[in-house]
């Protein structure tokens, strides 16, 4: 279409009018600009920019009626009787001026018309029958844009090289409308706008965009054949031809159909078009390019606060919250923000809503309050200008729900019984009916794929890469809370949570065998993403009081929990469950009945209510060894609570592996057993070195990670007490690195770092130490928070700060427990740490009543390396009392006790020192011989001797 010179010309002038009067506007002159404005109104009265900056001169200038007026006699002029509706920004002054809010300046940011584009008011094509206004520009945004910078340069590049259709998919609240607002504002050339929210009739989207394109059918000119209505979709068509154009179609989801035929159509017949689009779901046409509009990314666990601050996710939270309490501090309230973020998942509506409830609640109270039951009734204040479905989280939600058709409804709201998503197999397994059914529920196995992956294609399920390949699904937590209250109300939850916990019991049972073989890792990995899937159905089971099935799913999952170093994971449900339960095993359930006491005490065996319980399991465990045993981890973990067994105790078990067991899993573990039984019962530290390396040769042999670190973690005890190098900590260490187990790493690092403080390495135990620390505390571990302590305890006593040496292993003993062999072990050596303290403080009166109390002659007897240590304890407070010959003839007991020549550490050496030159060297050896040459019972018995000295 060629347009004259004298019309372009005219076009400049009115914009270059326009341009001036809003500079007028900005510096202050709306009482001077009211006439000149009235009369460009009357002149244009399709120029919709004109009349905005007229009423905003009127309400500048104190006369708000005037402008309303002005508004509504422009509305009932014959021009405007076509049918176009007001746009953007008229729209959005008019409501500032309802408000009061119009003569400020910068209320109205609209987008600037490109000066050479022709208005088709002006510039009728030759033959036309339509009647043409200026085409309906960006909606005001009255607030900031923040974040999607990479999602703008996509944008930004996929219509600037050649896309010709560019659809932003994402789930409901994700800002998919403001980010096409935002990409279309930084487009070079004209654009349209066209919100399809209103659109009921698929059949009517054609004439939404004839509406906002500002195209209407001229009334004294007929249609092109008698009785015959153009159709609009040819007159989009013909109108748009030629015409350079971006198209922004807001919200598609609910006419997807439409218009995506309409979209092929205008793609096909105007080639200078380009579209952006918004929609749930993508139009599936050719050529379409999509953009994916996730919630905002949240940081990653450990940012620190100065960085996590600066995430748009918080900055989103931060501006909006800012509009609401000028007195908003982010720093100061950073933790609870963060939480919201994390509680929302990053949806901008969702966290715009929550920051708008600042004005009556603090972010604590709104992230306290966010859980599934809360959360949609507290999201429900949004902005009143909005759509109704954008005003409250709900909203949102509902919006998307109603859409759906009734299986794909079943689906979702039967997927909320996942905890931290599913695979394919999982949701079929348990979402299906089981049997093909006729009515619109029945869901069969084989629809679960397709109907999943409409789910997919509608943003209400998340599909991502698994690890190892296959693809894992998840909701959003807004999404599966919603679709929870959908399950509730349908009557499925009981069945959905029996058929979620069956599903993963079968996955557990399976997993099982294989995390003792070369594929470890990968069914590490298996049942690691369907960590909280496997906690939900075991907490669930605890709940409902389905024992049987909670005993089975602790069993299963008990070796899961020990290479991985979770030993604390199942407490909590495994206490729930043996409360329903008496002290006894149940029929068929003898391991799992072990199991689940063991899981339950490893947390908290002080409490009066397990004593029962460990009695019979103590019973149960003897009883086991007459059969072959299905969980073969019940040896390993029973372990802590019943400690080092005595010889004939130990043979007695042996037999029963000979008799039962005889893979080489077992024939490790044996191998594993008489190491200990050698080093700690017997003092035959040379026999023991050979068990434990036998041991790694079979475990390396099977590919279990968690034997081979198990049994270096023993060699490199023995390592140290020679004064070698223990390097085998090292493999150790990442052999658990690689299992992932926070736990098991967390006292490598408390034992190398004891390594380095007894080889005077203080800054390298330091740091190892409070690594331990921070793993401990982050796998709830007390056992080892209190070693860490206690180690980092030492390590100040010897450089002298007895201060920080007693308030760190005072801590230690808080937070250990005497209620279990292994955590009897580790508090008795705390309380020795605290002797040493007090016998450096000059306090050997207090020093030796620690010592009384960490020595127990019935437990150390099967603790030979703890009893040593006690040895030398003793001995460096003999030397204090003035008994430099029972201090040396301690240090020849620790020789016995350890069953090996040791090179003494600080402690050792320091006493050794001051005896020998107290006694002179031959007095010294003397007695020095007499303790070595002590049998093993006699060495006890001397060592009880020092102790009621």
């Amino acid at each position: 279409m060629e347009v004259s010179p004298v019309v372009r010309l005219e076009e400049l002038r009115g914009a270059v009018t326009e341009d001036r009067i809003e500079a007028g506007l900005r510096l202050g002159g709306h009482r001077e600009l009211v006439g000149e404005l009235r009369e460009l109104v009357a002149m244009h009265p399709l120029r919709e920019r004109l009349l905005a900056q007229l009423m905003r001169a009127l309400c500048g200038s104190g006369r708000q009626s005037e402008a309303l007026e002005a508004y509504e006699e422009a509305r009932g002029s014959p021009a405007q009787e076509l049918g176009v509706d007001p746009g953007p920004e008229l729209a959005a002054v008019h409501l500032a001026v309802l408000r009061g809010e119009a003569g400020s300046a910068a209320i109205v940011v609209s987008r600037e018309t490109d000066p050479s584009a022709v208005s088709r008011e002006t510039a009728p094509s030759r033959g036309s029958r339509e009647t043409a206004v200026a085409p309906q520009g960006l909606p005001a945004q009255l607030s900031s844009f923040v974040g999607r910078a990479e999602e703008l340069a996509r944008i930004g590049g996929l219509l600037g090289g050649g896309a010709r259709l560019v659809t932003l998919v994402g789930p409901g609240g994700a800002g998919k409308t403001r980010l096409a607002v935002e990409a279309a504002g930084r487009y070079e050339g004209e654009v349209c706008f066209v919100d399809l929210s209103a659109v009921d009739d698929g059949g009517e989207v054609p004439q939404a965009l004839l509406g906002a394109l500002g195209i209407r059918e001229a009334r004294l000119i007929p249609p092109s054949g008698p009785g015959r209505t153009p159709d609009p979709v040819a007159r989009l068509c013909a109108a748009l031809a030629d015409r350079p154009l971006l198209l922004v179609l807001d919200n598609c989801e609910h006419v997807i159909v439409e218009t995506a035929a309409l979209v092929a159509c205008l793609g096909r017949s105007c080639t200078q078009v380009k579209i952006l689009a918004t929609s749930r779901e993508a139009l599936r046409i050719s050529g379409e390019m999509l953009c994916l509009v996730q919630p905002l990314p949240l940081p990653p666990s450990g940012t620190p606060a100065e960085l996590t601050a600066g995430f748009p996710v918080l900055r989103l939270f931060a501006e909006r919250a800012a509009a609401v309490r000028s007195d908003f501090d982010l720093g100061a309230d950073l933790e609870a923000v963060l939480e919201i973020c994390q509680a929302l998942d990053g949806l901008p509506l969702a966290i715009e809503l929550a920051a708008a409830r600042l004005r009556s609640l603090s972010a604590a109270e709104i992230a306290g309050r966010l859980g599934a039951d809360q959360r949609f009734r507290l999201l429900s204040r949004g902005s009143r200008t909005a759509q109704p479905r954008q005003q409250t989280l709900r909203g949102v939600v509902d919006w998307n729900w109603d859409l759906l058709p009734a299986p794909e409804q079943a689906v979702l709201r039967r997927a909320s019984v996942f905890a931290g998503g599913w695979t394919l197999d999982a949701v079929e397994a348990v979402c299906a009916d089981g049997a093909r059914a006729t009515g619109a529920a029945g869901i069969h196995a084989d629809d679960v794929l397709e109907l999943t992956e409409s789910l997919v294609d509608k943003s209400l399920v998340v599909a991502r890469p698994a690890d190892g390949g296959g693809t894992r699904y998840r909701l959003l937590e807004t999404i599966r809370a919603y679709a929870a209250e959908r399950l509730g109300e349908s009557g499925e939850t009981a069945r959905l949570r029996r058929a979620h916990a069956a599903y993963f019991l079968g996955l557990a049972v399976t997993a099982e065998p294989h995390l003792r073989r070369v594929g470890q890792l990968q069914w590490l990995r298996r049942l690691a993403a369907d960590h909280d899937n496997l906690h939900t159905a075991l907490r669930r089971s605890a709940a409902d009081a389905d024992s049987a099935t909670g005993l089975r799913l602790t069993a299963a999952l008990s070796t899961y929990w020990m290479l991985r170093g979770l030993r604390y994971e199942g407490a909590q449900s495994a206490l729930q469950l043996l409360e329903h339960i008496g002290p006894a095993a149940p029929d068929g359930l003898g391991e799992e009945y072990v199991l689940t006491v063991v899981a339950a005490a490893s947390a908290t065996p002080d409490r009066e209510e397990l004593t029962a319980h460990l009695a019979a399991a103590r019973a149960a465990f003897d009883e086991l060894f007459a059969a072959p045993r299905r969980y073969p981890a019940l040896v390993v973990l029973w372990a802590p609570f019943a400690g080092v067994p005595d010889r004939e105790t130990y043979e007695r078990y042996r037999a029963g592996f000979e008799l039962v067991d005889n893979g080489p899993w077992y024939l490790a573990l044996m191998h594993v057993g008489e190491g200990f039984q050698r080093w700690w019962v017997d003092a035959q530290a040379e026999e023991s070195e050979r068990e434990f390396t036998e041991a790694l040769t079979v475990f390396r042999g099977l590919g279990d990670r968690w034997g081979m670190a198990m049994a270096l973690t023993q060699l490199a005890w023995l390592a140290d007490f020679r004064s070698d190098i223990p390097r085998a900590i090292d493999e150790a260490l990442a052999l658990d690195a690689a299992l992932d187990a926070t736990e098991s790493i967390a006292e490598l690092l408390c034992q190398r770092g004891e390594c380095h403080t007894r080889a005077g390495d203080h800054e390298a135990a330091h740091a190892d130490l409070q690594q331990a620390t921070e793993l401990a505390r982050r796998a709830g571990a007390p056992e080892y928070l209190a070693r860490a302590h206690m180690a980092l305890g030492e390590s100040a006593r010897l450089r002298g700060d007895l201060t920080e040496a007693r308030r760190l292993c005072e801590l230690a003993l808080e937070e250990s427990s005497a209620g279990w062999f292994s955590g009897r072990g580790t508090r008795s050596s705390v309380l020795l740490a605290l002797g040493r303290i007090c016998a450096a403080e000059g306090r050997p009166g207090q020093s030796r009543a620690y010592y009384r109390q960490a020595f127990r002659p019935e437990h150390d007897a099967r603790n030979l390396p703890f009893a040593a240590a006690t040895a030398e304890a003793f001995a460096g407070l003999a030397l204090i009392e003035g008994d430099p010959v029972g201090a040396a003839e301690l240090l020849g007991t620790v020789r016995v006790l350890r069953g090996m020549d040791v090179l003494p550490g600080p402690d050792g050496a320091r006493v050794t020192v001051a005896a020998r030159a107290a006694l002179g060297d031959q007095p010294y050896k003397a007695a020095y011989a007499r303790g070595a040459a002590l049998g093993l019972e006699q060495a006890l018995q001397a060592l009880a001797g020092a102790g009621t000295g």
